[in-house]
């Protein structure tokens, strides 16, 4: 209710409690951050010293491709190694509503007694690029709550939908047989930024098509990966076919990030954009209270051109 006061939590103090165990003293954290609330920046500087330690793996592809269906496959791979898994899975939000099914867990519900994962539905209340604005927070959460590693699960993207590249350390792009032809695969501008290529419900007709036209277009493609070649697993998650050696290949990358100073690279390009990001919401909000509404007025009915608006906008 408007006028209650903002619950005092202490980071350090719930971050003590998760790690023990308490998944909601991590749920409680997780609020404030996707809530965007006030005690946020106490939270996170709390939090900050025990961050950077998680993989982050980025699972991304258009909807129907299976990604809720993998990403449980992977909790499932990672604990029979004895990893504390968690993971961000991203829904959609209405336009009309506002509201988000949140219903990615629903497929995951082999892991919802194991109280070594925890899963998080989050909405993505409007941002584009397939995450929700608080994704960058949640992660350094569970990453100081000792969460390794972390799985991020977009909303059903399309062509252009990249943010998840600069969040992950590595990016897993999802494609299907039926999703589209040879011409589809060599434009969609989310394909260029995969370190792993999955062609899931390989057992369909055509599966092997989507990876003969996979391998034409990272051999037509330029290297954007320094030496790393983008290699393509053949999945059936739904039987668990194929995610032995997607594992291996995640741990090749990891590998391979480190031994090159890409994960150094990848992190501070990750903090740039996180930092920019900030700054034009704050820059965002203060423009709200400024001559917005008079500027805007004066450039629709044509005494003022908008560069001019947009100068004496900032100057404010």
């Amino acid at each position: 209710m408007p006028g209650t006061p903002v619950p005092d939590i202490s980071g350090a103090a719930e971050l003590d409690k998760a790690r023990a165990g308490d998944t909601r003293a991590l749920a409680r954290l997780l609020s404030l951050v996707e809530d965007e609330s006030p005690q946020v920046r106490i939270v996170i500087k709390d939090l900050l010293p025990d961050t950077g330690r998680a993989r982050i793996i980025g699972l991304t592809g258009a909807p129907g491709v299976g990604k809720s269906t993998m990403t449980g496959a992977l909790v499932g791979a990672y604990r029979g190694d004895g990893a504390r898994v968690a993971v961000l899975a991203i829904d959609p939000t209405s336009p009309f509503t506002g509201g988000a099914l949140l219903g990615d867990r629903i497929r995951m519900q082999d892991h919802a007694v194991d109280d070594q994962v925890f899963i998080r539905s989050m909405a993505s209340r409007g941002h584009l690029g397939g995450l929700a604005t608080s994704t960058p927070q949640a992660i350094r959460v569970l990453d100081a709550a000792g969460y390794d590693p972390i799985l991020v699960e977009t909303v059903g993207v399309g062509q252009a939908e990249v943010a998840v590249a600069s969040l992950a350390d590595s990016v897993v792009v999802l494609l299907a047989p039926g999703m589209g032809d040879a011409i589809q695969a060599a434009k969609a501008g989310i394909l260029e930024v995969a370190d792993l290529f999955v062609v899931n419900k390989a057992d369909k007709p055509d599966s092997q098509q989507v990876v003969r036209d996979l391998r034409t277009m990272i051999a037509l493609a330029e290297r954007k990966h320094g030496d790393w070649k983008p290699p393509i697993v053949a999945t059936v998650a739904v039987k668990g076919d194929g995610i032995d050696e997607l594992v291996s290949r995640l741990d090749e990358h990891w590998s391979w990030l480190a031994t090159t100073g890409e994960l150094k690279r990848r992190r501070l390009a990750r903090a740039r954009e996180e930092l920019t990001a900030l700054a034009f919401a704050a820059l965002r909000g203060r423009l709200a209270f400024s001559r917005l509404d008079e500027l805007a007025g004066q450039v629709a009915d044509g005494t003022l051109d908008p560069f001019q608006a947009a100068d004496e906008l900032l100057s404010h």
